[in-house]
């Protein structure tokens, strides 16, 4: 004789009245309510994390390098600070070395392209100032600074909104032979 009969007196409870029926169906039915959600997700959002001339990119790593030599040997030094709708900086060079009157600066987001921000600073009172297009997210943004020729560049990383002022040195770049 069966326990779920014992208990009725004999007859039979239905399946929906019995607890590990629900209990078995709730593992299956979470897992296709968390299916829904990811295909709903992978529609909607867009990464942005592959790019279409990604070989062109690859063969023109040796002009970038090339051009974080040339910091160096100019001995730039940036130091960058971020507030809510600003960004300030300051460079010191090696003595003779003369500094561009604008700068190029990308704050480029590290998984969504659509955040990156390209700005152009102008010369004022010995830094370089520029209003930020958008509130930066917290992230590990990537900080590129460049002249106006891109004849040199700089390369940092902050922590947004914990680090509001970093400091990039082209002296900490290893030299490329």
């Amino acid at each position: 004789m069966n326990t779920t009969t014992m208990k009725t007196g004999g007859n039979p409870t239905p399946w929906y009245k019995e607890r590990w029926t629900w209990l078995l169906m709730l593992m299956p039915a979470t897992a296709i309510v968390a299916g829904f959600i990811t295909l709903w997700l992978a529609v909607t959002t867009f990464d942005g994390l592959v790019a279409d001339d990604y070989y062109k990119q690859g063969l023109a790593i040796n002009q970038t390098l090339a051009r974080a030599n040339a910091a160096q040997e100019l001995g730039l030094v940036g130091q960058v600070k971020f507030s809510a709708e600003d960004v300030r900086v300051v460079l010191s060079v090696r003595q003779g070395v003369e500094l561009p009157s604008k700068l190029l600066v990308t704050l480029a987001h590290p998984t969504r392209g659509g955040l990156d921000q390209k700005l152009v600073l102008e010369l004022r009172d010995g830094a370089y100032l520029g209003s930020l297009q958008a509130a930066l997210t917290s992230a590990h943004w990537k900080v590129l600074i460049e002249d106006e020729s891109r004849s040199w560049r700089l390369s940092g990383v902050a922590f947004l909104p914990t680090e509001t002022e970093i400091r990039i040195n082209s002296a900490d770049l290893k030299p490329v032979d």
